[in-house]
């Protein structure tokens, strides 16, 4: 059966999952993390990509990536299979680390971008490894907070955009957020996300099962 083709266009902005075959762990300690974010900064810069969140799991990871040059699956190529190639050569490993295809799920930018960033940051909190997102390093919570530097593909202006526009109608400004919590309360609102099912939501266009 022939799979279904994935939706690129430019501008396209996606929630993307990946996980470990047969629900391996795709991360053994933190040399793979960090072999893994520096695979993901080449990937961004080459194929100019805008990195908004992102999440790494033991055996899955997420990413919330926008795509100036409609060109998500040269770019998911490229990613996941340099990070195989890694891992199986540094663990002495042969075959698959993923399971089948990534999952894309097409986000309305507008509308839901600002909720799928609170949700990724949320996972280890929903795992029940964390009590609090900054305390999962592995995660864009703590740049995106200010409470960091966050990695060079990284951009936080959007969501931080956001907050000003909220406060123009009087809500929360930037300072808050990165001052006074506003971030955490936020986090607080994300709860309704947790439903696996949010992708239709979203707009959701390309969730093909992995």
């Amino acid at each position: 059966m022939t799979r279904p083709l994935r939706i690129e266009y430019e501008n396209a902005v996606y929630h993307i999952t990946t996980r470990g075959n047969a629900r391996q762990d795709i991360f053994l300690d933190d040399e793979d993390r960090l072999g893994f974010l520096k695979i993901l900064q080449d990937v961004v810069a080459r194929y100019n990509w805008v990195c908004h969140a992102y999440c790494l799991m033991s055996n899955h990871y997420h990413l919330l990536v926008e795509t100036p040059d409609a060109n998500l699956s040269r770019g998911m190529r490229q990613l996941n299979g340099v990070y195989t190639q890694a891992f199986n050569r540094r663990h002495d490993r042969v075959g698959h680390l993923f399971q089948g295809r990534y999952k894309a799920i097409l986000v309305e930018k507008e509308g839901h971008l600002l909720e799928l960033a609170r949700y990724i940051v949320l996972n280890p909190v929903r795992a029940k490894l964390i009590r609090h997102p900054r305390d999962w390093r592995w995660s864009s919570y703590r740049a995106t907070a200010g409470e960091e530097e966050g990695p060079k593909f990284l951009t936080v202006d959007w969501i931080l955009s956001q907050f000003h526009r909220d406060r123009e109608s009087g809500g929360e400004g930037i300072s808050e957020v990165r001052q006074e919590g506003a971030w955490d309360r936020r986090l607080e609102r994300a709860s309704r996300w947790s439903d696996p099912r949010y992708g239709a939501v979203c707009g959701g266009a390309d969730a093909a099962a992995s």
